[in-house]
């Protein structure tokens, strides 16, 4: 596993993990978590739910904290009205990094997304392309008629990829704004076509607003899909193999 160098203006950096670990790992994983952390894993019904999410939340603290020179236990997060994480008030030695610090968390079954970039709202979703038997419903419910169109006009073996397409690409939106499911997934237009790149065709109507907003997609693993959005022009990119818990942990550099 290679390690990505100091987040700079002007780019993104994406992790992929895996949430297993060692039960070593597991243990210190847990112990970072804040009182209202330990809180909410609690209330997990299913222990694999449970694991997931400390895991999860250990690795955005320790990637955090490498970014920003501190130990993982001191990262802090606030949440937006709808729920979207932001740094909290952190004692970083590099201040004007944590001012302008902004990052994004996704997950769907054992895999974990983490975008990370400087000065500007990001959003990322991944979601596994699991079989849908209603596709054609559930796009009419939530998707622009325009995307319908396209979507139900691809060949049959391609819709459950154009559907997954225009799925994250949505929902990465809207996590960047933090409006959660208050902005309607009909209000704004995506490409949804396997093979054509990601990009917002209008928003609200307006085909200028869209060419303000960047929309990137990456494929997490076999089987899954992803897309990050962010408003501005395209940045520089960079992906982080997938890797495991264990992988990742042992790559974080000591404070």
């Amino acid at each position: 596993m290679r390690k990505l160098g100091p987040l700079t203006g002007g780019e993104v950096h994406l992790y992929i993990v895996q949430l297993e670990s060692s039960e070593n790992n597991f243990a210190q994983a847990f112990s970072w978590l804040s009182p209202d952390e330990v809180e909410r894993a609690d209330r997990f019904r299913f222990e694999r739910h449970r694991s997931a999410f400390v895991l999860g939340r250990a690795v955005l603290r320790a990637l955090v904290a490498s970014y920003l020179r501190i130990a993982p236990e001191e990262a802090s997060f606030t949440y937006g009205p709808k729920g979207k994480p932001a740094l909290g008030a952190v004692a970083s030695p590099l201040r004007e990094a944590a001012d302008s610090f902004h990052f994004n968390v996704s997950n769907s079954g054992d895999l974990a997304a983490y975008a990370f970039t400087l000065d500007c709202e990001i959003g990322v979703d991944i979601e596994h392309r699991r079989r849908l038997l209603e596709i054609e419903g559930i796009a009419r419910r939530f998707f622009a008629p325009d995307e319908v169109s396209e979507l139900m006009g691809l060949p049959e073996g391609e819709r459950h990829e154009g559907f997954f397409n225009c799925w994250t690409r949505k929902e990465a939106y809207i996590k960047a704004v933090g409006d959660g499911l208050s902005v309607p997934l009909d209000s704004f237009e995506v490409t949804l076509q396997p093979g054509v790149a990601a990009r917002m065709i209008a928003l609200d109507g307006s085909v200028a607003a869209a060419q303000r907003w960047t929309l990137q997609a990456f494929t997490p693993a076999p089987d899954y899909a992803g897309a990050i959005a962010y408003q501005d022009r395209e940045r520089p990119l960079t992906v982080q193999p997938l890797a495991t818990v264990d992988e990742l942990l042992g790559n974080i550099p000591k404070v």
